[in-house]
């Protein structure tokens, strides 16, 4: 056994910090945290200055024992944790769990190098208990949230729901967002574009700097430009620059990596995740923009040998937020000579932008040359503004260019054709196009983790698992919507005639967008209404503050609770007596003209409907489910009375064969129901409108696929021919056989067929590349995409420098204890 052993809390770092220390070091991971409050009860003692109880992780019980026997026989145990506070908790619950030492070492270090770690081991410290408070008061803070207003929220909303500090403002900023966009009210207004003909082809455009409010203001300026004469009145060249963005931050990074290539932030994260433990880039979770002056260096030295010394521009950027504290680098990479990393395309793709955003800090401003040309109109005093843009000297654009989460219109920075004062243009058309106003954007994931950092809310390791968290409580659903059509007018001046046209535009369409539920709306009410502290955005920010306050040695943990547990408790016990019909759950929206019934819209078990009549009534109600792009906070009487006249489903469309044609929806799609058989529809076929000849249809179609066409008889068994969910197939002795893309049911043959059911029995055959007898749940299988483990239903990763056949059954249960925990499940 080796003298040292050093603890990290990542199988992927511990390999690549074992590589740059020499035999006196063991390196063993601990998968994350090892400790935590246990799921059950609350855990903490209130009374005795909120005491945590903390227990081992069952499913690090395992782990700890190992890390116990090895740090025994070890001289010296070294804690190589992340370096912030998280990473500190980390240390400090090992060297609990394991019954160290409290003078054991502390390493920490923001890159994964081999100077990086050596340096490390030669100023080692302790740990930190200022940093581990405050996670410990942040944890603690969160339990006591959680476990006192969820079950207000079971009695007052619906059960099974919960709450959580930061994801409760998250929400709020998305609910609020909702409701701003429900209130705005559309304006249009009239924009004038013109564009002129000049030599050699080329088209000048030129826009009115303002927009008319009303068609006939358009218009009569459009009458006043007939027979107009325009000419260059004056010509002005201005030289601008661009400055590079600073070197990503946690959040800036999460926000580009949405807006350029498209990643959720907890996607971002793991990646970021993946290139640090393999030494590839510095930390990922910070709040700096600053980069060492060694990195500066090596930045440069970079830039000189791809671009030449004039594109060299080195600086020092000021962190924004003087709580920073996660790190004092911003996220770059180590060795900036290396332009491509990553074990996939979607690491690689993350890492260059990294590459890129680090370079381009260090780069020359771009240097610019903006001309504005105003063109006078002989009829009236209006100017037209074109306006054009040349870049002289691309400096830091030769890489990289920030991406904004604004909806812009198209650009206007052109470039002008050639342009001399006095010229007379040549009018090709000019319009008048109906424009609107627009309401803010919904969030994208980028966007709010924006809004979050730019409120002081969260902190960088809190916005992956913040947005996470609210999408999986189903009270935020990220998803595409269609737009809606509505109609312009638009007028045209062209040959000294006026025009008129309607025309047609799609908008408010959505990618990508984080929508609130009604779930989440009514959550979000009550919370504002009874809990005001727990989704105030300046409470919550001052509480980071506190945090930060802890951890710089300034304020104890406890009292920093106690101060906000003892008015939150206080709160807590007056809402019990609120009426639940005030939680905002349900709503009554009127009363149906027809029936002279009550349309309500209630928040159910199974998720929001609509309701006409009243269980106390002699006749059984009728429920509606809520369309998700409606919600019980904003939907009219008009709108619950539309979702009445649409016909519901199962619906009965006739008879066949004497028993009920019936139209359903399930799991996998709408289908029709006959004889207690089922049949998918297709994609075209509208499960609200579909009629009974073309039900019949689709179950005559399943019937002759089911049935098949005969090839011939092999080993003894017919072969038959069909068609699936999952396509065409041969069907022998009861098994099915997938065709390939080349065959077609038209014209395969006997032959054929049996060569595919030999080619799938053969492929079966060789399927194991490994199996144990001691322990048949774990296989060496061969895959389409390569050999795996499977261990029970769950399937591990080989590495690379390791055979599939030579494999032992302990090789593989150590490469299942070491393989990442599908999402959402334990090991």
């Amino acid at each position: 056994m080796s003298k040292n052993l050093v603890i990290v809390e990542s199988p992927a770092k511990a390999k690549t910090i074992e590589g740059y220390l020499g035999k006196d070091f063991t390196v063993r991971s601990s998968f994350g945290h090892v400790r935590d409050l246990p799921d059950k009860g609350m855990a903490i003692d209130i009374e005795n200055g909120f005491k945590p109880t903390y227990e081992v992780s069952p499913d690090k019980v395992k782990v700890v024992n190992e890390l116990k026997s090895i740090a025994k026989s070890s001289e010296e145990v070294w804690l190589a944790t992340d370096d912030d506070r998280e990473g500190e908790s980390i240390s400090w619950h090992l060297k609990e769990a394991l019954g160290l030492a409290d003078n054991t070492k502390r390493i920490v270090f923001r890159e994964i190098t081999k100077k990086a770690i050596q340096n490390a081991i030669q100023n080692p410290r302790t740990i930190d208990m200022d940093l581990v408070n405050a996670q410990q008061a942040r944890r603690l803070l969160d339990r006591l949230i959680g476990f006192e207003l969820s079950p207000v929220l079971w009695s007052k909303v619906k059960k099974g729901l919960s709450a959580g500090r930061v994801q409760s403002v998250a929400v709020r900023i998305i609910v609020e967002r909702e409701r701003e966009i429900e209130n705005f009210k559309t304006k249009s207004s009239f924009k004038i574009v013109a564009q002129f003909l000049l030599e050699g082809n080329k088209i000048l455009q030129a826009e009115l700097p303002k927009n008319f409010e009303t068609a006939g203001a358009a218009k009569e300026f459009l009458e006043k430009c007939l027979g107009a004469t325009f000419k260059i009145k004056s010509l002005e060249t201005k030289p601008a620059k661009k400055s590079p963005s600073p070197p990503f931050t946690t959040s800036t990074l999460q926000q580009e990596a949405s807006r350029k290539l498209g990643y959720s932030v907890a996607s971002t994260m793991m990646y970021a995740q993946k290139l640090y433990e393999a030494g590839k880039i510095s930390y990922m979770r910070t709040d700096s923009t600053s980069l060492s002056e060694e990195a500066i260096e090596k930045a440069k030295n970079a830039i000189t040998d791809q671009f030449g010394a004039q594109y060299v521009q080195t600086r020092q950027y000021k962190t924004k937020n003087e709580s920073a504290q996660e790190a004092h680098e911003a996220i770059r990479p180590t060795d900036f000579s290396v332009t491509s990393a990553g074990a996939d395309l979607r690491e690689k793709r993350l890492y260059e932008l990294i590459w890129k955003r680090s370079i381009a800090s260090q780069m020359a401003d771009a240097q610019l040359e903006r001309t504005t040309a105003t063109i006078g109109i002989s009829s009236t005093s209006e100017e037209l503004i074109a306006q054009g843009e040349v870049i002289k000297f691309d400096g830091f654009l030769a890489v990289y260019l920030e991406s904004s989460d604004e909806e812009e219109d198209e650009e206007n920075s052109k470039m002008l054709p050639p342009l001399n004062i006095g010229q007379i243009l040549n009018l090709d058309n000019m319009k008048a196009t109906e424009k609107f106003t627009r309401p803010s954007a919904r969030y994208t994931e980028a966007s709010l983790v924006k809004a979050l950092e730019e409120r002081g809310i969260g902190r960088p390791s809190t916005y992956a698992p913040t947005i996470s968290t609210i999408i999986k409580r189903e009270y935020v659903v990220k998803e595409d919507r269609p737009g809606k059509e509505r109609t312009f007018k638009e007028m045209v001046l062209k040959n000294e005639t006026i025009s008129e046209k309607e025309g047609k535009e799609t908008y408010g369409t959505e990618k990508g967008k984080l929508f609130p539920t009604s779930v989440g709306m009514v959550v979000n009410d009550f919370l504002v209404n009874n809990f005001s502290e727990v989704v105030d955005f300046k409470f919550t920010a001052e509480m980071e503050n506190e945090f930060d306050e802890i951890a710089h040695g300034k304020m104890g943990w406890s009292d920093m609770i106690d101060n906000f547990y003892q008015g939150f408790h206080k709160t807590i016990e007056e809402s019990k007596s609120a009426e639940r019909s005030s939680s905002g759950s349900t709503r009554e929206l009127g009363i149906d003209p027809n029936s002279g019934k009550t349309i309500s819209v209630r928040l159910g078990k199974y998720g929001p409907y609509v309701q006409l009549g009243d269980t106390k009534d002699e006749e059984k109600p009728i429920f509606v489910n809520l369309p998700k792009d409606k919600l019980i906070s904003s939907i009219t009487l008009e709108e619950a009375l539309e979702l009445f006249e649409k016909p519901r489903l199962p619906r009965e469309v006739g008879f066949f064969e004497d028993k009920p044609v019936i139209i359903g929806a399930g799991k996998l799609g709408p289908y029709v129901k006959h004889d207690d058989k089922y049949v998918s529809l297709e994609a075209t076929d509208d499960p609200f409108t579909i009629e009974e000849a073309r039900a019949i249809e689709l179950i005559q179609a399943k019937r002759l696929a089911d049935a098949g066409d005969a090839l011939g008889e092999f080993e003894g068994s017919s072969i038959t021919t069909g068609k699936g969910r999952f396509g065409p197939y041969v069907k022998h002795d009861g098994k099915y056989f997938s065709l390939a893309k080349t065959d077609s049911l038209t014209t395969i043959t006997l032959e054929r067929a049996i060569e595919i059911i030999q080619a799938k029995r053969n492929q079966e055959a060789n399927k194991y590349i490994k199996e144990f007898p001691e322990n048949e749940t774990i296989k060496v299988v061969n895959g389409v995409y390569g050999p795996y483990i499977q261990i029970g239903k769950r399937n591990v990763k080989i590495p690379k420098d390791m055979v599939a056949a030579d494999l032992t059954l302990e090789d593989c249960i150590r490469l299942g204890e070491e393989a990442p925990a599908p999402k959402g499940k334990k090991k």
